[in-house]
């Protein structure tokens, strides 16, 4: 399918959304700070094997030349975002989701309460090399490098990633958690006090923070791990999850 029929032409696409979202959490009334669009190019284009990324810091709603780029392009595996920057931390093309690593593309929907001092002894975690190639001094950074580390560690991607929610969580109580990470082939979301919704297929899984287009979404019950592919879904309650 292309990026447009995604993220560009259905009712309440993420197009719309950035400027008439419905459900923040208390995050803001418009997401004007940029746009990010990641996808697994098909064809010849897929002989590097990694992902292809364009982001910006505008809204998405101002780029002349998205609509022509998202109707030409063609992918079985997106992630799409658009940001609402949370005051005091930087705004840019960097701060901007997806952020990326190797075959994996992620995303931060929510904030970290107590920014950057709640998870101080976290960062210290990791080492400083790590903290000096973020592609921002944000949260959602931050979030990414203890994820990509646990990854290093040998620790399953599922597992790596509601142990950082459960660590940031405890750390930070009240943070709002909703991850979002694929490797084009399978997708792991969480819901950590945050919206976000299902929508499945014979041949496809689509996850959202708020539904678009036609029917056929569910809710996904807070404080849940999802775990999916074209053709399966999992979905398992985080409390108690290592």
């Amino acid at each position: 399918m292309t990026l447009s029929s995604l993220v560009v032409t259905p009712s309440h696409s993420l197009y719309e959304q950035s400027w008439a979202p419905s459900d923040m959490r208390g995050g803001g009334s418009v997401n004007a700070d940029g746009f990010g669009i990641g996808w697994y190019p098909e064809g010849d284009a897929a002989v590097s094997g990694g992902p292809v990324r364009y982001r910006r810091d505008v809204p998405i709603w101002t780029d002349e030349n998205l609509p022509g780029l998202a109707g030409a392009i063609r992918s079985g595996a997106v992630l799409a975002a658009v940001r609402n920057g949370t005051v005091g931390m930087p705004y840019g093309q960097p701060a901007v989701a997806p952020f990326a690593s190797g075959h994996w593309l992620f995303s931060h929907n929510g904030r970290i309460t107590g920014w950057p001092g709640a998870t101080a002894k976290l960062a210290e975690s990791l080492p400083v090399a790590d903290l000096l190639s973020l592609d921002a001094p944000t949260d959602s950074a931050l979030l990414w490098a203890l994820i990509v580390r646990r990854f290093g560690d040998g620790v399953p991607p599922a597992d790596a990633v509601a142990a950082v929610v459960h660590d940031v969580a405890a750390a930070a109580p009240g943070s709002r958690l909703n991850l979002l990470l694929t490797d084009g082939e399978q997708l792991i979301a969480t819901t950590w006090t945050h919206s976000l919704h299902v929508r499945r297929t014979h041949d496809s899984v689509t996850v959202a923070s708020e539904p678009f287009g036609d029917g056929g979404w569910q809710a996904v019950p807070d404080r849940s791990l999802l775990v999916a592919t074209a053709t399966s879904l999992q979905v398992t309650p985080m409390e108690g999850h290592p």
